[in-house]
């Protein structure tokens, strides 16, 4: 059995994690707080404007033919977006976005993928497996991302797309759903799939009435495109990012309730040793009395 100088040490080492980890977790609480704030008010716009390019894409009817992002790459590999977490302490928030990739790759053996990865534990996963980093994004850090720095990201992709060496592009995010549930999900991100666009409600298709275009369809369904991809691209970030410090509030919670729960352990082990000890000195002292009588 450890002695009381030994379960002092351990009761001071946990204390100290349990320090660490509490102030992690009000660290993790706060930036969750904002990062979901700015994930949710950019829902509404990004379907708004998905919705506007379905409603395009039923204007232009035929005319949509021959638009090289509403249809199949010509080259045969396959591009990935991975998007990841730069650091650790997050709970299964990275192995759970991993294992579906793993799944993915299963269904599609054989396919030749190259890599853009966003975060530094998938790029440590991909490298230490020996998969093809085609590109790795650092500026802006995740953490940091805006609409411009999204949009650097989606231009890349469509340029990527467009030089004929992929036939599609995937990403693999994390889809946050509330405080406690966030989803690693895959998206088909190019080409952009017409009938998978959201259609318009209803009662926004009788309000919209007749509608005079200008300058006209094909301009403006060009001008629309590009923000929608970024618009895209930007939501799906800022998923991720909401997901990874939900997870992390919820990895540093538990931490921290096993590291007060084990401290109450060894507080109680230690005054058990200690009134031992106490109890075996007084019986000495005792039994030394009754030896001099």
């Amino acid at each position: 059995m450890a002695s009381i100088r030994d379960l002092r040490g351990r009761m001071k080492s946990v204390g100290s994690i349990h320090q660490i980890t509490r102030a992690m977790e009000m660290v993790a609480r706060t930036k969750l707080r904002r990062f979901q704030m700015r994930a949710v008010s950019s829902r509404p716009y990004s379907q708004e404007i998905s919705q506007l390019v379905a409603h395009m894409v039923e204007v232009l009817g035929a005319d949509l033919a021959g638009r090289p992002l509403f249809e199949k790459g010509q080259g045969a590999k396959i591009a990935v977006l991975l998007v990841t977490s730069d650091r650790g302490l997050c709970g299964s928030y990275n192995s759970n976005v991993l294992r579906k990739l793993e799944h993915w790759r299963l269904e599609h053996e054989g396919a030749d993928v190259d890599y853009f990865v966003y975060g530094r534990k998938g790029f440590q996963y991909l490298t230490r497996r020996g998969r093809k980093i085609e590109h790795l994004l650092v500026e802006p850090l995740l953490e940091q991302i805006d609409y411009r720095g999204a949009a650097r990201t989606a231009k890349l992709l469509v340029e990527a797309f467009l030089s004929g060496v992929y036939s599609e592009v995937v990403v693999f995010y994390t889809a946050f759903e509330s405080m406690v549930s966030y989803v690693p999900t895959v998206i088909q991100f190019l080409p952009i799939d017409a009938a998978a666009l959201p259609p318009r409600a209803a009662d926004a298709k009788a309000a919209r009435g007749d509608v005079i275009l200008e300058p006209d369809a094909r301009t403006i369904f060009d001008r629309i495109v590009p923000r929608y991809l970024e618009t895209r691209m930007f939501n799906l970030l800022l998923e991720s990012l909401t997901s990874e410090y939900a997870s992390r509030r919820v990895s540093m919670k538990n931490a921290t309730d096993a590291a007060k729960e084990l401290g109450n352990v060894l507080k109680k082990v230690y005054n058990r040793k200690r009134q031992e000890n106490i109890t075996k000195e007084l019986l000495d002292i005792v039994g030394g009395a009754e030896a001099l009588r």
